[in-house]
């Protein structure tokens, strides 16, 4: 860890998740299609002072940002290097699990919406978590891969639940991204790098278990613990998913590249640690996760 991250630094908001993708064009299609997003820029750049950042041979890279509601993410195409997909039995416990909870304001339609795409299920169907879970009673998930195996989830807040702004009156299906929700492995060690460190705030959480729960993340007998975390300016949120049972998720791998399909990375933007200049850092969480920390000057 950078020792400047021993002063107490503040997260104001996400600017944006970054996904490698094997084709931006594929990708994008299905993510502007099938989940309602807008494509809002598409450019390619070779930049040796970002290849250096990223630790990755200098190499030709597309990005698209694609905005849903008032978040956005990045499509990340690395044009000229050999890239891992993600690997074929890969489970939502394993470590390096991270996935975009999209809001909807029917789930039934959304998810009768994505059958028509022909899309790889993690849950059977969708669920909605039992009222004797009184912090998640009632919520409605369901989770699945884009056509990359990216894990996606689709989300439905009852009136009791969620950000304010998922409950404003919309004749859209897909409304925005609540969150990005990772796997981690100790939920203390997670909180003492996100929140004591970063100055993310706790905004809630859940203990997770039986038969919904297992048919919602395609294990069985799951117990999980969920902390849900935001930055001091609301909005897009990080969500840690410490799994009890099945207790055996891998770790991310250490050769794990910026140009592997399974690498995702969180664009955090934090106060100005630099007085007086931009600055970006790239740093992995205690699990291992990817994020860059943008220092904005003021």
């Amino acid at each position: 860890m950078n020792t400047w991250l021993q002063t107490p630094i503040q997260a104001q908001q996400i600017q944006a998740v970054g996904i490698t993708v094997t084709d931006v064009d594929r990708i994008s299609e299905f993510y502007t299609t099938a989940l309602g997003f807008e494509i809002i820029s598409d450019l390619t750049v070779e930049d040796k002072n970002f290849a250096e950042l990223q630790e990755y041979p200098l190499s030709k890279i597309r990005i698209a940002t694609l905005k849903l509601g008032d978040e956005q993410i990045r499509l990340m195409q690395y044009l000229d290097i050999k890239v891992k997909p993600i690997p074929a039995d890969s489970q939502s416990n394993d470590l390096w699990f991270q996935h975009l909870a999209i809001v909807v304001s029917d789930m039934d339609r959304a998810y009768s919406h994505l059958q028509s795409f022909g899309i790889e299920f993690i849950s059977t169907e969708p669920q909605t978590i039992p009222p004797e879970n009184k912090e998640a009673a009632y919520i409605q998930a369901f989770k699945f891969r884009d056509p990359d195996r990216h894990p996606l989830e689709l989300i439905w807040f009852p009136p009791d639940k969620g950000q304010e702004k998922w409950h404003q009156k919309s004749d859209r299906l897909f409304l925005g991204i609540d969150h990005t929700a990772i796997a981690i492995n100790n939920t203390e060690e997670s909180l003492q790098f996100y929140r004591d460190c970063l100055g993310m705030r706790v905004d809630g959480g859940s203990f997770n278990w039986g038969e919904t729960q297992a048919k919602l993340d395609g294990l069985p007998d799951v117990k999980v613990g969920i902390t849900a975390l935001r930055p001091t300016q609301g909005g897009l949120g990080i969500e840690l998913l410490n799994y009890i049972e099945p207790a055996n998720g891998r770790p991310i791998p250490s050769d794990l590249k910026p140009y592997d399909i399974a690498y995702v990375q969180v664009e955090l933007i934090i106060d100005d640690i630099n007085k007086g200049s931009d600055r970006y850092y790239r740093i992995k969480d205690p699990t291992g996760h990817s994020l860059w920390l943008i220092s904005k000057q003021n």
